[in-house]
């Protein structure tokens, strides 16, 4: 790996965790979950990097995915908050996660899924087989007595790219891919008080761009000029809407029509099981040193 490269994914956990001590400090009750979205967004500026993909703030069975438009009242109450967070600088990312209960209900379920997060890490080297990673969180949440999240995962992170290979999962699934030199990749527990599966439901208000094609609309044409900016990763739906008003979401229908566009809607328990989330990003050198990017 390139030195720069490696500077640069150190740089970006650096910031994300810093990013994600801010914003922890912003999860009290009666604030409001689009302005503290709004100042974590301003503060990964401030610090010198560019988010890699859209802040999410999900609550109680929400997984992942949810991110607020301009219009959005929600306000903190007793709920179980989940602030998922990445940076990029140059391509190069850090993605890191926490778990906060508003509600003092689930203090176990949110220690299930740190837990289970520390102990994954004590394991990570070169060599190390990825059903090992998820058996030790499995093992780890059921251990609290609750569930992991079987059919969500961590993930590689390529640059300019937040979701590749390898597949970190939560439970042993037989994968003897091993670990090795060059790897950059987060580790990304989830716990919950359901039954371990997450479907979509409800609009998406993140999107992606996935395919360039010929557009004839003026208005999506100026609409997709602002989405290549974001060089291929997540971008939030509110971000377009904010700067073009309506026609946003007449480009949006119709990069989605042209299939150009991928949509992330939100990840919900199917047994609306309260869920929580840990996650750090770790980087393997072409020594062989793992480094924890986002460990503060």
């Amino acid at each position: 790996m390139d030195e720069t490269i490696k500077q640069n994914y150190i740089k970006a956990g650096k910031i994300s965790a810093e990013v994600l001590e801010y914003g922890k400090l912003l999860i009290k009750k009666g604030n409001s979950l689009l302005e503290t979205t709004e100042l974590i967004e301003k503060k990964i500026f401030e610090l010198g990097g560019k988010p890699a993909f859209p802040i999410q703030i999900s609550c109680n069975e929400i997984a992942a995915h949810f991110c607020p438009e301009e219009d959005d009242k929600t306000i903190f109450e007793e709920q179980v908050i989940s602030l998922d967070l990445g940076v990029h600088v140059d391509g190069a990312i850090g993605d890191n996660a926490y778990t906060i209960d508003l509600s003092g209900k689930y203090i176990n379920l949110v220690k299930a899924a740190q837990k289970a997060l520390e102990e994954s890490l004590k394991i990570i080297n070169v060599g190390t087989e990825l059903r090992e990673i998820g058996r030790v969180i499995n093992a780890t949440i059921k251990s609290y007595g609750y569930n992991p999240v079987r059919n969500l995962s961590g993930h590689g992170l390529d640059l300019y790219n937040i979701h590749t290979k390898p597949t970190i999962p939560n439970i042993d699934n037989g994968d003897k891919t091993k670990l090795s030199k060059g790897m950059a990749f987060a580790v990304e527990p989830f716990a919950t008080t359901g039954s371990g599966v997450v479907q979509e439901s409800g609009l998406a208000t993140v999107f992606m761009l996935e395919h360039k094609k010929p557009v004839r609309s003026p208005i999506t044409r100026e609409v997709l000029k602002e989405i290549e900016g974001y060089e291929g990763l997540p971008f939030a739906k509110r971000w377009l809407t904010i700067k073009f008003g309506a026609k946003a979401n007449f480009a949006l229908r119709e990069l989605t029509q042209l299939g150009m566009i991928h949509q992330f809607p939100p990840l919900v328990e199917v047994n609306k099981g309260i869920v929580t989330q840990a996650e750090h990003s770790i980087l393997i050198d072409d020594e062989g040193e793992v480094i924890v990017l986002t460990k503060m």
